[in-house]
């Protein structure tokens, strides 16, 4: 690789990233962080919390459950093998930008069957997601089909599962702030079979 287009990708790296920071310093300004807030009694209110998304979301929700099983919860994520049975008195968190995504809405009409709770990240109340949920939690992201580049510069749906795994973080930090569990005793939960 030449050094030009080596310092051509650098600075495109560097303008895209800064891209991406402000969009999500955008998105930030535009959540209802009082609705957001909701979700915090339902997380500490659940016997078990299980997180399903597919794609990125799903990967941004793993993170999220790592997150919550550090804090000392009992957290699983659909579709592994070792997750067991949801229940009444459980908690379900899906995301879906689009809330039609057809594995997370037959998810949460089964977790809902069962009497567990269905909470919602999405980036519309108006969906099978949304009618199935008892608090929907909006992102106002671009979904992954609007490719107008109106709500986002970036591709597919980046902005709204970058947009879960900040606001997961967020409100594990929330979460944590409120405990006072000193990180080294979270720290004792950590994966030690790397």
């Amino acid at each position: 690789m030449s050094k030009t287009i080596q310092q051509e990708n650098a600075t495109g790296i560097k303008e895209n990233l800064r891209m991406i920071l402000e969009e999500n310093f955008k998105l930030a300004e535009q959540i209802d962080f009082e609705q957001i807030a909701l979700l915090i009694p339902y997380i500490e209110n659940a016997d078990r919390i299980f997180l399903i998304g597919a794609g990125r979301s799903g990967l941004a929700l793993r993170s999220a459950a790592m997150r919550l099983m550090h804090f000392g919860l009992t957290v699983f994520v659909a579709g592994e093998t070792t997750t067991p049975a949801i229940r009444e008195g459980d908690l379900l968190i899906a995301a879906s930008g689009s809330g039609t995504t057809s594995t997370i809405v037959k998810a949460a009409e089964k977790a809902a069957a069962t009497g567990a709770v269905v909470a919602a990240i999405s980036t519309t109340n108006t969906s099978p997601l949304a009618t199935l949920s008892s608090l929907v939690l909006i992102l106002p992201a671009a979904q992954k089909q609007d490719h107008g580049k109106t709500i986002s510069a970036q591709y597919a749906g980046s902005l709204f599962e970058q947009a879960v795994l900040l606001l997961t973080d967020a409100i594990f930090q929330t979460l944590w702030a409120a405990d006072g569990t000193p990180a080294e005793e979270l720290w004792k939960r950590h994966a030690n079979l790397e």
